[in-house]
């Protein structure tokens, strides 16, 4: 299937955890990107910032030895987003819906898309 896509011009990414057997299983696929799936990045990270990163910088290291371009979603918000940006190496986009439609109700469309790329953007 990812030829196919591929045969087309259509980028191909492919979801996967922070670990590193899973990213060079995506790599042999012949997928274009990984993406990151970040939920259990975000439940750790009010506990504790620096562990819920780790696994995550390992990831995009290993992705980036691999010539992999580094997505990543789920669960990334205007609390978590700035740190996990900042850290990974070679985060080329995030996928953010629930949150940044949530906070839209509170802040407005426009408003909460500028808001989250200062998050991203320094």
């Amino acid at each position: 299937m990812i030829a196919e896509f591929k045969s087309a011009g259509i980028r191909v990414s492919i979801f996967v955890d922070p670990n590193e057997e899973m990213i060079e299983a995506a790599q042999t696929t012949g997928a274009d990107r990984i993406e990151l799936y970040t939920e259990a990045y975000a439940l750790e990270y009010p506990k504790n910032r620096e562990k819920a990163i780790e696994p995550y910088i390992k990831a995009a290291e290993k992705a980036n030895q691999l010539g992999l371009g580094i997505n990543a979603g789920h669960d990334l918000d205007l609390h978590n987003l700035k740190y996990f940006s900042q850290n990974i190496p070679g985060l080329l986009e995030v996928s953010i819906g629930h949150a940044l439609i949530c906070d839209s109700l509170y802040f407005g469309l426009e408003n909460t898309i500028q808001m989250y790329l200062r998050q991203i953007n320094g």
